[in-house]
């Protein structure tokens, strides 16, 4: 990596760190205003027997209903997780029992082919070996003369150093000979 390229990543993961940061410490004064705005001072100087009891009962009513809400969300929660690895045991279970099929060769013809792309409506029959040069038989033949003989005479020719030169000048010239 070039010099730049670490300079721009060191400030990148310095800034992020920034960022990091004050977000901490925006979420704990967060907290905290929060924390101020719903939880009053608990005075309990001053306070007669009957005052302290009807206060601690009030302070019990509110943790119960703290507790029920506490509990609520949890079982929610557990509900979600469970939920959530079931279908995740599903996911996993369908991955594994489809498996592809083996395609096969199905020989269609150019007509059928049509058919089944443009509908019934188009009936324009299609014959692909219509514009095909014919070449005849015998052209082929006679431009492929064929020596039968007897192979071992060739061998016998061509082994040695003469066969080699005769190679070597069958191949130089260009009527072949």
């Amino acid at each position: 990596r070039s010099t730049t390229e670490k300079k721009k990543k060191s400030l990148m993961l310095a800034k992020a760190k920034e960022e990091w940061d004050q977000e901490q410490i925006d979420k704990q004064s967060e907290k905290e205003r929060y924390l101020s705005e719903r939880i009053t001072p608990l005075y309990t100087s001053g306070l007669s027997l009957s005052q302290l009891q009807d206060l601690c009962r009030e302070l019990h009513a509110k943790v119960e209903i703290v507790d029920e809400e506490r509990y609520d969300i949890e079982a929610k929660c557990n509900h979600n997780t469970r939920e959530i690895k079931d279908l995740k045991l599903k996911v996993m279970d369908l991955r594994g029992k489809f498996k592809r099929p083996p395609l096969r060769r199905v020989r269609v013809s150019a007509d059928a082919m049509l058919r089944a792309l443009l509908g019934s409506k188009h009936k324009v029959s299609m014959d692909l070996r219509a514009n095909l040069k014919s070449v005849k038989k015998e052209d082929t033949e006679k431009e492929r003369p064929v020596e039968v003989g007897d192979w071992r005479k060739n061998v016998e020719a061509m082994s040695g150093m003469e066969g080699r030169k005769k190679m070597f000048d069958a191949a130089k010239s260009p009527t072949g000979q």
